[in-house]
């Protein structure tokens, strides 16, 4: 179900969302943001259309393409309620740009109401440095070493402060669950939230979100924000289950064949 939120609560989480997806490979191009990372996150190399400008979507359209090609990469547009114009969805559609990775933005806008679960004997919290986490996550991922490198560049470059955490058992290596956090101001972002493969269906992702969350809460953060694909309905209980409802959607759109 989508809660109705305020919607100058909603674009200040569309903000904190980029801001905290920003690869040192970006730049404006008349009122949209051309990101183009060579890591996995498609937040991160993709155009977010974030106000109008003045050029023809044309020409900006022409821009941007040869920015994309330049990089070596395939040409990606993001599209959310906010996106600049109105009307870009449907002519990127007319001109053969498919539509992909529908996702939904989840936000607890009342962190303080949130209990977390205390973790059993033996398992604890840790926190990781930025290369470690991206390691850690690359791995769970299997993404290859150029992405895991390039995560790791945008963690220690972001414009917002991360912090990378996993669970472990004690005497043992083997993590269980991980997750990252991205704090601005009264807000929390989660981030790539994985759980090992042969540590699932025990609860670890949902204890780790919760200790995150109380966290930063106890840092001076009101509302929670993270974002999920709209079919990961797993994933999307845990959250409900943490206080998270649909506030919006977004999705992409490209020529290029199918993008992992």
């Amino acid at each position: 179900m989508q809660v109705t939120l305020p919607t100058t609560l909603l674009s200040r989480v569309e903000d904190a969302g980029l801001n905290a997806s920003a690869p040192p490979q970006q730049r404006w191009l008349d009122g949209w943001l051309v990101r183009f990372s060579p890591g996995k996150a498609k937040r991160a190399r993709c155009v977010n259309a974030v106000a109008l400008g003045r050029l023809s979507m044309e020409q900006k359209f022409a821009l941007c393409q040869q920015v994309f090609d330049e990089a070596k990469l395939p040409l990606i547009f993001r599209i959310t309620p906010m996106s600049e114009p109105q009307t870009l969805d449907s002519w990127l559609d007319g001109n053969g740009l498919r539509m992909f990775e529908d996702t939904r933005v989840m936000v607890n806008d009342n962190l303080a109401a949130l209990t977390p679960e205390p973790l059993p004997p033996g398992v604890s919290l840790h926190r990781v440095g930025h290369a470690s986490f991206a390691q850690v996550v690359g791995q769970m991922r299997g993404s290859p070493l150029s992405q895991q490198q390039a995560h790791a560049q945008r963690l220690d470059l972001s414009p917002v402060p991360f912090e990378g955490w996993v669970l472990r058992r004690a005497g043992e290596s083997t993590i269980l669950a991980c997750g990252q956090t991205a704090a601005e101001a009264e807000m929390v972002g989660l981030y790539d939230v994985f759980t090992a493969t042969e540590a699932r269906n025990h609860g670890w992702a949902r204890k780790l979100c919760g200790l995150l969350l109380e966290r930063a809460r106890q840092h001076g953060a009101r509302v929670g924000y993270l974002q999920v694909d709209a079919s990961n309905q797993a994933a999307r209980a845990v959250y409900r289950r943490l206080g998270f409802r649909d506030a919006y959607a977004y999705h992409y759109r490209t020529a290029a064949p199918l993008i992992d």
